[in-house]
């Protein structure tokens, strides 16, 4: 049958007196053409079909992942199989006459195959990564990097085979050749190699999730994680641009992780007050009476007082000099009041750390820190909270007799010009 199909074309044209070469050139490309058309007319069908077939399985399934598979056009690449299998089939039958055609077209259709293949084998791919990240426990992985190494070995080794049938040598053969210019590989593919190596190591040790917060101030980079892949980071900033980051920075480089803020119960507070040095002095005791009228510290104020009181009086302490004996200063209650007050603080979290901390003397004064946690992490929030806090603070600061250090300025001097 495939000896008739094969002459059909070139015995009619014979009987009609038509010389043996061109009879042989117009069946040739006669079948080619027909060969064409009915590969085209089945791959139609076949696509329609498969697509139409998976549609209607997807409107009835309950998972995803085969509505994942028409998304990533997975039935459309493998209804080409059948066509291209045909095609194998029959192209001895179309170039019988011709064999270096023959041989010529048979590569072809074999390198064909060979990049079907890795389109089915990428939209598979795809189709796994998309349902991987529905999954919870899965979606913050850098599952784009796998995927993309995975790939990145199928298109080398698919390009060394096409490469090999198309010279017509065996792929070992191919690949000792090859051997020779791994320097030039490994130069070329250095970023993909090191990203690859990155990649693993920022899953393995759990270094960044899609979704954490992160600075880079090498890269300018201050947000959330958007994408991981084998080249780069994104992140998107809160002014919501984009900053790509090369992958292997993750491990080469310093950055900021916020993830262990934002998983834990609060946000911490870190600033401090100024306060001018030359407003710190000792209490007399009408002025810790009249401090006493600040309910925060009243009790304080009592105890400490009658603490001091029975210590200086059973040391005969001479307090006509205020210096002598025990004492208590308005910057050391100042700094019991916050403490107070950041305790009963209702967006303060009682069960972090609470402090009020003097730090060293610089030449801006003496730095009074709040060391705490907001309840709320969401920044707006957090913002506000800490500068309700700082309000407070710089306004209850006359009442102890201190002042806030600022730089002077024009106004500053305008008295003593007058």
């Amino acid at each position: 049958m495939e000896t008739q199909f094969k002459h059909l074309i070139y015995d009619r044209l014979i009987a009609l007196n038509v010389p043996e070469t061109t009879a042989e050139y117009i069946n040739m490309f006669g079948l080619l053409l027909a060969l064409l058309i009915i590969v085209f007319i089945i791959d139609f069908i076949t696509r329609k079909l498969l697509v139409k077939a998976f549609n209607k399985f997807t409107s009835v399934s309950k998972t995803n992942f085969d509505d994942l598979l028409v998304a990533n056009k997975t039935p459309r690449n493998i209804a080409h199989i059948i066509p291209l299998l045909i095609a194998m089939k029959f192209t001895p039958v179309v170039f019988g006459d011709f064999p270096n055609f023959d041989g010529v077209f048979e590569k072809g259709l074999q390198v064909f195959a060979i990049v079907l293949t890795l389109w089915i084998v990428r939209s598979l791919l795809n189709t796994v990564k998309d349902y991987l990240k529905t999954l919870p426990r899965l979606k913050d992985k850098p599952i784009d990097s796998y995927i993309q190494v995975f790939m990145i070995f199928a298109w080398v080794a698919g390009f060394m085979s096409a490469i090999a049938i198309i010279t017509g040598t065996s792929l070992l053969s191919f690949l000792t050749a090859l051997g020779a210019a791994s320097a030039v590989i490994i130069l070329v593919f250095k970023d993909t190699i090191l990203g690859f190596v990155a990649s693993i190591q920022v899953s393995i040790n759990d270094m960044v999730r899609i979704g954490d917060w992160i600075t880079f101030e090498k890269y300018g980079a201050d947000g959330d994680v958007i994408e991981i892949n084998l080249a780069t980071v994104k992140v998107q900033n809160f002014d919501k641009t984009i900053t790509t980051i090369p992958t292997y920075a993750l491990i080469s480089d310093s950055f900021k992780n916020w993830r262990g803020m934002t998983s834990s119960e609060g946000r911490r507070i870190k600033r401090a007050l100024f306060i001018k040095q030359e407003g710190v002095k000792y209490l007399n005791e009408n002025e810790v009476n009249k401090l006493k009228d600040i309910q925060l510290i009243t009790l304080y104020l009592e105890s400490r007082q009658e603490d001091i009181n029975s210590y200086n009086s059973s040391n005969t302490i001479n307090k006509e000099l205020l210096l002598n004996g025990r004492n208590l200063t308005n910057i050391g209650v100042f700094r019991k009041y916050i403490d107070v007050y950041l305790k009963q603080h209702s967006a303060i979290n009682k069960d972090m750390m609470i402090m009020a901390r003097q730090l060293a003397p610089t030449t801006q004064g003496i730095p009074m820190e709040i060391y705490a946690f907001s309840s709320d992490k969401r920044w707006e929030n957090y913002e506000y909270i800490m500068s309700d806090i700082f309000d407070h603070l710089i306004a209850a600061l006359p009442y102890f007799d201190l002042e806030v250090f600022e730089l002077p300025s024009g106004s500053s001097f305008e008295g003593k010009h007058s």
